[in-house]
């Protein structure tokens, strides 16, 4: 069976969202910039910057704990870009029989 119009229509504009989403970058901190996290929209990890002057090797904990929290934040900052970009168009998966 051939897609309608509607139906490509569709998944041209679910393809876009999803290309749009790699280009969308969310950057947290933590340690006051002692560490630092670029995740995209596509939940991919695409930097991570720690500023050796501002971290203690004595205490390592702490260094895992400031990565830690950029990733849980930022994964989360993520995800909130990745559902408001797909919202409008999760009514019209229905329509293509997904």
């Amino acid at each position: 069976m051939g897609a309608t119009m509607d139906q490509m229509k569709m998944i041209n504009q679910l393809r876009k969202a999803q290309k749009d989403l790699k280009n969308e970058i969310v950057e947290v901190e933590a340690g006051d910039g002692a560490v630092i996290v670029q995740i995209t929209g596509e939940l991919k990890i695409k930097k991570v910057t720690i500023d050796p002057e501002r971290v203690d090797l004595d205490d390592i904990h702490e260094l895992e704990r400031w990565i830690e929290n950029c990733l849980r934040d930022g994964y989360a900052k993520a995800q909130e870009i990745a559902t408001e970009k797909m919202k409008p168009l999760m009514g019209g998966l229905g329509n293509l029989g997904l």
